[in-house]
Parts: C-alpha cells; structure tokens; sequence
C-alpha cells in the first residue's frame, strides 16, 4: 500500500504533514524522522496522564491475541477492562498512577498505531491536547530539521473501517499550530482546532460523536480530562518499547 501511494500523496513539498489512520501512520513512518500519534478520545490522553505521573507505556496492539502475555512478558502490567476498578484505558483510572509504573495499554486506534509505527526508525511521540505545546516542541527538537508526520488515529465503524474523529484532527491542530511549514492538510488542522477552541474546546468534544458515546456510557469524566488544552508538560516518546 505505502509502495503504492502516489508522489502527489505524500507532502514531500512540507516539512509538516499529515495523514489519517494505520495506512497513513506506515506511510508518514517510512518517510518522516518524527511521528506523532494522535488519539484524544482516549489514548493519548491516557498516555499522557500516566507519563506525567511518572509512569510508562507500552502501546500495544489490541488484535494481538495474548496482549496480557505479551505485556507481561516486558515486565508490565496489563491495563484492565474500562469499566473496571483498576488502570485502563480511561484517563480518569490513570490519575492516581504509581510513579514507575509500567502499563501495557492496547487500544484499537492509537497503540495500534503507535505499535505499527515503533516498528520503523522514525523517533515516536504521542500527542494529545493536554501536551500540544509540549509535544510540538519535542518533535521539532528530535526532527533535527527532519519532517514531521502528524496522524490523527481516527475511530472504527462497527465493520473495522476508519471513521474520522474531530476530536483527533482538533488535537492535530493544537500540535501542528507549533510547527513550521505546514502542509494543506496540517494547515487545515489548524484552522479547525482554532475554531474549536473560540467554541470552548469542552464543549466541542462532549458535543463530538465519540464524545457523546463516552458521556453515554459514564465515562464523562475522560472527555473533560481530553479537552484540557496545554495542561501537561509531558512529552511521551517512544523509548525501549515504551513511551515515556
């Protein structure tokens, strides 16, 4: 597929760019010198939680059959079902995290992507909009003038296809309002979380369909933690496995 994706595709005249979902994650992977993975509704956020509690995690892909094993296997303990008691995939579990803790996280959206994209030489962060500024800062710093790839993970339909996520494009923005010579793409980006934030960012994500879904099923709480904006100094990057 990557192979296959035409010049015109790839944003090549832009130091910043962007693309959606796995194929787009491979593809900024195999030609960029940093990615970042964007995934507000939960992941990333979650991430970011834990690392600034000073924790680490292992992103993991959530097809993989024994992602328990796996995560124990590189000494870490597995995230717990979200309605559960204990760490999971829900910001809200993550914000009383033991320092040094290591998490293995899978999610069907951003670990997968971040698994598929620490398979390859690109440095790796995971961004969200609790740590734009952060992470805008610690890409460019660890590009060396290299381009970055910014890819917003998106959401599945019930038949596994990608489904665009504002949320995801809006905490794109936020990371690539801090970068320099942006693609149409990224720009665009741009524009929309500026928007988004004259219109209250809490009040766009609660709002969004992913938002709606998770105040649904009680989990309220985690989009009010994913629509702080610049709140976090961390800047998770992929390191020995993990992101931290």
């Amino acid at each position: 597929m990557i192979a296959e994706a035409r010049i015109e595709h790839r944003q090549h005249d832009h130091r910043t760019r962007m693309e959606w979902g796995l194929v787009g994650a491979e593809l900024l992977a195999a030609e960029c010198a940093v990615v970042i993975v964007i995934d507000v509704l939960s992941f990333s956020t979650s991430v970011d939680i834990a690392v600034g509690r000073g924790a680490a995690v292992l992103p993991q892909r959530h097809s993989d059959p024994d992602v328990i094993r796996a995560a124990e296997a590189a000494g870490a303990v597995p995230a717990g079902a979200r309605e559960g008691r204990g760490p999971s995939l829900r910001p809200a579990s993550l914000t009383t995290l033991e320092p040094g803790t290591r998490l293995g996280l899978p999610s069907p959206n951003g670990a997968t992507l971040c698994a598929a994209v620490a398979a390859g030489p690109a440095v790796l962060f995971a961004g969200s909009l609790r740590n734009a500024s952060a992470v805008a800062a610690a890409a460019l710093d660890a590009s060396a003038g290299g381009p970055i790839g910014i890819v917003p993970a998106g959401e599945r339909w019930p038949d596994g296809t990608l489904r665009p996520a504002i949320e995801d494009v809006l905490g794109a923005g936020a990371i690539a309002a801090g970068l320099p010579d942006r693609s149409i793409e990224a720009e665009l980006a741009v524009a929309q979380f500026e928007v988004a934030r004259q219109r209250e960012l809490a009040d766009v994500l609660a709002g969004a369909s992913s938002g709606r879904e998770l105040i649904a099923d009680g989990y309220a709480a985690d989009v009010r933690l994913a629509a702080q904006l610049d709140t976090s100094d961390a800047a998770p990057r992929l390191r020995d496995g993990f992101l931290c």
